[in-house]
């Protein structure tokens, strides 16, 4: 038994969402964002909450009903906040700035970086070294933030490169004499 996927989703203040057959619409502040539940899964509203149950006890059912649960929460969540990823550039020389719509990175290559931002997504650069990358739909502002940190992943001996905020770097001692 999921025991996320027993919970049902509250609506939140603001938001509104339909589910019709296996496509789940929420609207809310920041924009409109719809989910496509597997056909293994049944969905249901019912008085303001939506409930999430497989349609059988398979293992393939029960392995996406607490994901399906997930993805819902997601989307009703991005619509009224959003969400939000932090990098951080740790480098002499290295630094991050926006041209436009599309961020510039001087990741000590001998030509600049030009990530071109996606549709939906907002990049800022508060700092020199700090990218804030921010929208709606979860999954997209993740793989942002992970293409922009695999242009120059962070390396174990000096730590230089592009690291999220909250990551742990596990540094390796150097060559000894």
């Amino acid at each position: 038994m999921s025991r996320i996927g027993k919970k049902p989703v509250s609506l939140p203040q603001g938001v509104t969402a339909t589910v019709n057959g296996q496509t789940v619409t929420a609207k809310g502040p920041k924009g409109e964002l719809k989910f496509v539940v597997n056909d293994e899964v049944l969905v249901k509203m019912e008085n303001n909450e939506i409930s999430v149950e497989p349609r059988d006890q398979t293992k393939t059912a029960r392995s996406k009903w607490g994901m399906s649960r997930t993805q819902i929460v997601n989307i009703l969540q991005g619509v009224k906040d959003g969400f939000e990823k932090k990098l951080e550039i740790t480098g002499v020389g290295y630094r991050a700035a926006l041209q436009g719509k599309n961020l510039q990175l001087a990741l000590g290559f001998s030509h600049d970086v030009i990530y071109q931002t996606p549709q939906g997504i907002t990049i800022t650069v508060p700092k020199p070294t700090e990218i804030t990358v921010s929208g709606i739909d979860k999954q997209q502002v993740g793989q942002v933030a992970a293409e922009i940190r695999e242009y120059r992943g962070p390396e174990p001996y000096k730590g230089k490169g592009v690291r999220h905020v909250d990551e742990r770097i596990v540094r390796k001692e150097g060559k000894k004499k």
